[in-house]
């Protein structure tokens, strides 16, 4: 396939903390580098606190510019021809629209990766690469279009964490990127309870970004606590609307094998995903919850 042949030609120094479609890398390696991070922080010293901003991308699939990511393409050192090939796959595509019987006129488009097409994720994330933190006190972690930008905040000085947000700002005008700041949403963790903190808000394209207490990323309902008290509520209540249906598939006599691959299709899956990052600080009582569900 085209998209195993670049992945294999890509080099050893890619951003490594762009974690799709690098090999032995997931959405566990990329939560777990986040929580990471934030708790070594944490422990460091007394009166540290972290901000977490989980950027979304309007449009990102379409607004790609095919030279900008072939010239990119290019320092990551991809033969010319590779680079040729895929700047032709995303240059000069007619598209149209269907609805029912009828047809949209065809329209011929050089900007932006095909909807649905395996390669789209994985050029979006090559034409990212260049999107990186440029201090030692703040992360940029990406997976693929879930980007987060991760302020280790001492003695309340927010300045590197707000130039990194100006830095992303700006790195998106120059590469035709649209931050949607109405889904763009900041969290922050913070376990002083002595301190007063006067937290100053980013602003982006003079639109304030919203301050939550938690937030899905890659799956994970993240808390402001860093608990995870709401994520296995949510995957408990996931896998019990599931059981219903296993309960159903029984009745009707179907082989235990079939009941049993429909479990670990539907429920286990739900029960057992991004395992390595959360189950360590759960509770006693989440993790009951859970057992009673298995």
């Amino acid at each position: 396939m085209a998209g195993d042949f670049i992945i294999s030609s890509l080099p050893d120094t890619l951003d490594p903390l762009q974690f799709a479609y690098r090999p032995n890398r997931s959405t566990d390696d990329a939560i777990s580098h986040l929580l990471h991070s934030s708790l070594t922080h944490l422990d460091t010293r007394k009166g540290n606190y972290v901000k977490m901003l989980f950027v979304d991308y309007s449009s990102v699939f379409n607004t790609i510019i095919p030279s900008t990511l072939t010239t990119k393409l290019q320092h990551l050192g991809l033969s010319p021809p590779l680079c040729q090939w895929i700047s032709n796959f995303l240059t000069s595509r007619p598209q149209a629209v269907r609805m029912g019987r009828h047809v949209s006129a065809s329209l011929t488009l050089s900007t932006g990766a095909p909807q649905g097409c395996v390669l789209s994720p994985l050029l979006n994330s090559l034409y990212t690469y260049d999107c990186v933190a440029t201090t030692n006190s703040t992360t940029v972690i990406k997976f693929a279009d879930n980007t987060v930008v991760g302020g280790l905040i001492s003695d309340n000085n927010e300045m590197a964490y707000l130039e990194e947000i100006r830095n992303l700002k700006n790195w998106c005008q120059r590469n035709n990127l649209l931050l949607n700041v109405s889904k763009t949403m900041e969290l922050i963790v913070d376990f002083s309870t002595k301190q007063e903190r006067n937290y100053q808000t980013p602003v982006i394209n003079e639109s304030p970004v919203e301050r939550v207490d938690s937030f899905r990323y890659l799956s994970v309902h993240i808390m402001q606590d860093l608990s995870w008290s709401c994520h296995i509520n949510t995957m408990v209540k996931k896998a019990r609307q599931r059981l219903y249906h296993l309960r159903r598939l029984r009745d009707f006599r179907l082989p235990s094998k079939v009941l049993r691959n429909f479990y670990s299709c539907t429920i286990e899956s739900i029960l057992t995903g991004n395992i390595a990052t959360w189950p360590g600080n759960s509770t006693m009582q989440d993790r009951r919850a859970l057992q009673r569900v298995v």
